[in-house]
């Protein structure tokens, strides 16, 4: 077993952690506030660390297309179009007409609703309808998780040579490695994961950020 190296983080050291990353302006922190008054269902949103990342990730790679599948009330998305060159464009695609109105308010005042595009209905259908051309630099993945495999066949023969996807929850909370646990959505990460570890036609590497990242990219 390779020796083990990594730190547990702890309320204090959490706090550290956001602390030392680039602060919330006013756009993202009014929108956490307006999500976690929606109860429980607020743990959908991106944690603070990952919106910096996704927007680190594109000006990395010059990334200039995204497509996000699973958009909430938009912080993602959000944090995805800060991060692409000027002129860039970010497709988002979800189900929930209500908490996307929110998400549309906050890139309105955000200065970036002319550089997003919503797509309601089943994502799978919009990713189908798009061309098979391979020129998405970003995709981040943020939705059901009984799909999570179906978006990915759909989603890698479009990312660009430059192009990195994004899966949000892999370790879903740890249950990913209790055997015990069946329940549709965690057998469904846990495949995922051990089928794209093992994929030849990719790179990938599994991150312990929030609950959990893997950035794919084609060979």
């Amino acid at each position: 077993m390779a020796h083990e190296k990594f730190t547990a983080l702890t309320p204090p050291l959490y706090e550290y952690l956001v602390a030392h990353n680039p602060p919330q302006d006013d756009v993202l922190r009014d929108l956490a506030a307006e999500t976690a008054a929606l109860g429980p269902v607020s743990m959908m949103q991106i944690a603070v660390e990952q919106g910096a990342f996704l927007t680190l990730l594109g000006h990395l790679i010059g990334a200039r297309r995204a497509i996000e599948v699973g958009t909430f009330t938009g912080y993602s998305a959000i944090s995805i179009a800060r991060g692409l060159a000027p002129g860039g464009r970010l497709l988002c695609c979800d189900v929930n007409d209500e908490w996307t109105d929110i998400a549309r308010r906050y890139w309105t005042r955000a200065g970036l609703a002319d550089r997003i595009e919503l797509k309601l209905g089943p994502a799978i259908d919009t990713l189908r309808a798009l061309p098979r051309t391979a020129d998405v630099d970003v995709v981040f993945i943020d939705a059901d998780k009984t799909s999570y495999r179906a978006y990915y066949e759909e989603l890698l023969p479009r990312l660009s040579p430059r192009g990195v996807m994004v899966f949000d929850n892999v370790l879903w909370g740890g249950n990913v490695i209790d055997a015990g646990d069946q329940d549709e959505s965690t057998v469904a990460l846990r495949e995922l994961n051990d089928f794209v570890a093992r994929d030849p036609r990719v790179e990938s590497v599994m991150l312990p950020v929030a609950d959990g990242l893997t950035l794919v990219r084609r060979r």
